[in-house]
């Protein structure tokens, strides 16, 4: 009962668990069904019960009460499916002890079944520590400030650990005080301190401070932190990548053609779609700007593509929505994709010296460990806030600019990926992100520090 991308994570979580205590543990996860399920979500299961059979996925009955349609409404849908997931619980512990149950944010109305159950339930934020910084300090800034954000967009808002950001920064959900949304998160912030533990897909050195802030409990000062388990990068294994054979190697063919760290990759993740002028002037950007770039491109959303038409995998028209001989222009120097490219593999390919990204917690642990640098887009959720850290804190990222709209211009385009791939700024995010991959790759070692917190985690389910 949860996003596509957290989905992914969450998988790979089982995956962790199984190749280390396969012998103690199984892993199941429990799923709804209904309006909220995605093309992408669907085709990843699928995919996983081909290639992963040691993970089993147990789907609830489909509701007979629909949830009215809204991308953000999974809190709803998981309280309607309440009593579905404690018929499944019961009946997994006639047959097995649970040792944990692990619920995404989204999920946080299954808490209380759980402890009706005596089932010792611990989160799983599949976004970094400043997601979390944020859950755990939403009620705080909910009793300093009496009006809603959306008035007060310029407002600086000090979360501990993280830099100053205005409040338009935060989640669209919680703008508008009187949205049901903001209940919602409100809520997860105040039960996440009644969780016996948090897990959180990120490692230590990449978010030191804001994770110091969390563990010294400064993000929760009226009830106590529950211990934080740093387990991450869980990323996604290329040969899990949803996606067509026949794309996966046109875009690997033509990435072996291109020169070392030449090509600027811009993907924007499963639900980063833009409108037709956008599309426009990012390809007039990218064909000013003379680099090499691989871009995917989705069908835009318009006012008869609303956002629920736009999850559905409908090939864009490019002669149509790109301008007049643009993909003749470029062809020596560009490849478009529609809809999906491979994206740990491209980041992950020789020629790729650049990623304009969503900022996606997903995407940029991918980049993270590719050592790519970024520059940073965001478009949704607390994608701003973690553009806020990747180019203040982290030093990962330039920041790409809109104008008041929302729109970024062809000019802006065309400068940012200039910058990324040609100037000292970008070489200096380059080496930073190269130090930062090696940070990445050491941390699963023995002594590494996700390594110890995984140990310490397993280990406690062992020791019940």
């Amino acid at each position: 009962m949860t996003a596509a991308g957290h989905l992914v994570s969450m998988v790979e979580l089982g995956k962790l668990i199984l190749r280390h205590y396969h012998h103690r543990f199984s892993v199941t996860i429990l799923l709804g069904q209904g309006s909220l399920d995605t093309p992408d979500t669907t085709s990843f299961i699928h995919r996983i019960c081909q290639t992963t059979d040691s993970i089993t996925f147990h789907f609830l009955p489909i509701l007979s009460v629909k949830p009215s349609y809204n991308h953000f409404n999974r809190a709803e849908f998981t309280r309607l499916n309440n009593p579905n997931l404690r018929q499944a619980l019961q009946t997994i512990s006639k047959t097995s002890r649970i040792r944990a149950f692990v619920i995404d944010f989204f999920c946080t109305p299954a808490l209380s079944i759980a402890s009706d159950l005596g089932i010792p339930t611990y989160y799983f934020i599949t976004s970094g520590a400043v997601m979390l910084a944020f859950f755990l300090y939403l009620p705080i800034i909910h009793n300093q400030i009496s009006k809603s954000l959306k008035d007060i967009p310029t407002t600086h808002l000090h979360f501990p650990g993280l830099p100053p950001m205005p409040a338009s920064y935060l989640p669209e959900r919680v703008h508008d005080r009187e949205n049901q949304g903001y209940s919602e998160f409100l809520q997860i912030g105040l039960n996440l301190r009644r969780s016996n533990g948090i897990m959180i897909n990120t490692f230590e050195c990449l978010e030191p401070t804001v994770i110091k802030a969390i563990t010294d409990g400064l993000c929760a000062p009226d009830a106590p932190t529950p211990p934080l388990y740093c387990i991450g990068p869980l990323t996604a294994s290329p040969k899990n990548e949803s996606g067509e054979s026949k794309t996966v190697n046109q875009c690997m063919s033509w990435l072996d053609a291109q020169p070392s760290q030449s090509v600027v990759f811009l993907s924007f993740g499963s639900r980063g779609v833009f409108s037709a002028a956008q599309v426009r002037e990012i390809a007039i950007g990218l064909d000013n700007s003379g680099q090499r770039f691989l871009w995917v491109v989705r069908q835009p959303v318009s006012e008869d593509n609303n956002y629920h038409r736009s999850l559905e995998l409908k090939d864009p028209d490019l002669e149509a929505l790109l301008p007049e001989g643009f993909l003749d222009r470029t062809k020596e120097r560009g490849f478009v994709v529609k809809l999906w490219a491979p994206q740990v593999e491209v980041l992950n390919h020789e020629s790729v010296g650049g990623f304009v990204t969503h900022c996606g917690w997903n995407s940029v642990l991918e980049a993270v460990c590719a050592g790519v640098p970024m520059v940073a887009w965001p478009l949704y959720a607390e994608q701003r806030m973690n553009k806020a850290v990747l180019v203040e804190d982290m030093k990962l990222a330039m920041p790409m600019e809109e104008l008041e709209d929302g729109l970024v211009t062809a000019a802006e385009v065309e400068k940012r990926v200039t910058a990324l791939m040609n100037s000292e700024e970008g070489k200096l995010l380059r080496e930073r992100s190269r130090k930062m991959k090696e940070e990445a790759m050491s941390v699963w070692s023995e002594c590494g520090s996700s390594m110890t917190a995984f140990t310490k985690l397993a280990e406690s389910w062992v020791n019940q």
